[in-house]
């Protein structure tokens, strides 16, 4: 079910604000256009390198441990079939001064941190992506793709180059992952995916890109950060990037191989890490383990 896809995929994002709390403000002032935010860690220059593709994990502050293990797996990779890769690292704020510190701290070490003045917390998950969005228009308009990843996925690099290079993959107004069709705005008020009517009347959602991976042609970030000035925001991150792509007459496309897209591999079998673009781990030590085992030579 989509539910528990968006569950796990969503839960090393939910921070202290939850919908219940917010709703004592009303959610239509909750604006998501990356204008309303500005970064307090940023990393200007680092698209001077000219990258092929930008990986953008979203990922929240106190999340160490998931960015080490990236760090030190798909993360690392910087150059993959002779086209430079660049992956970093989007967070919110932290909630505190210690905390923030320690988050300078690491940027200081790895240079691969941006963060921005919104809350981190699931509930923001669509201002989160908005602003990558705005970093990629801003810092990063050379790139030739771009990918939005959540945290706690495996992404084989490889794969993912080889869609990239191949000869019928567009350049300019393109966007793939796993696509959901035809699903329902949900306006149960107890459920976290609760959407009212005022922010999105209609019943159903667009055609929209499951938020745990999704890459673009880096022409889309500028557009899509365009539209949003005119599309009411929701806090359904992916669903309202869908939703901007249908205002742009942009429709996201349907991967070469989805089955290169999993949510889930389920029990492990190393065979299947090779055929895949991303899926859904549990921990970051899991993520370790597995890179550890499909790196080494049989």
């Amino acid at each position: 079910m989509e539910n528990d896809l968006l569950a796990s995929l969503d839960e090393d994002q939910q921070g202290s604000t939850t919908v219940a709390q917010t709703t004592d403000i009303p959610i239509y002032y909750h604006v998501a256009h990356p204008s309303n935010y500005h970064f307090i860690l940023d990393e200007p220059d680092k698209c001077k390198q000219n990258p092929f593709l930008v990986l953008m994990v979203t990922v929240a502050p106190h999340q160490v441990d998931a960015r080490n293990a990236i760090r030190s797996t798909w993360g690392n990779e910087s150059s993959v079939q002779g086209n430079a890769v660049l992956t970093l690292f989007l967070v919110g704020l932290t909630g505190g001064p210690e905390a923030q510190q320690q988050l300078e701290e690491e940027s200081r070490q790895h240079r691969d941190l941006v963060q921005s003045t919104f809350v981190d917390s699931y509930f923001n998950l669509t201002i989160k992506t908005m602003v990558i969005l705005d970093w990629l228009a801003t810092r990063c308009p050379q790139a030739n793709y771009s990918m939005k990843i959540d945290s706690d996925m495996y992404l084989n690099l490889e794969n993912l180059m080889s869609l990239l290079l191949a000869p019928n993959t567009p350049r300019e107004n393109y966007i793939t992952g796993y696509l959901m069709w035809d699903r329902p705005v949900v306006r149960d008020k107890n459920s976290k995916w609760y959407v009212s009517e005022e922010l999105y009347p209609e019943p159903k959602y667009p055609t929209y890109l499951l938020g745990m991976g999704y890459l673009f042609s880096n022409d889309l970030p500028k557009k899509i950060v365009e539209a949003s000035k005119v599309i009411k925001p929701f806090n359904i991150e992916d669903a309202y990037v869908g939703t901007c792509l249908k205002h742009l007459g942009v429709a996201p496309s349907t991967p070469p191989d989805p089955s290169k897209f999993k949510a889930y591999l389920g029990q492990y079998i190393r065979e299947d890490f090779f055929k895949v673009i991303t899926t859904i781990l549990g921990s970051p030590q899991q993520l370790i383990d597995i890179w550890k085992d499909i790196k080494k030579t049989s």
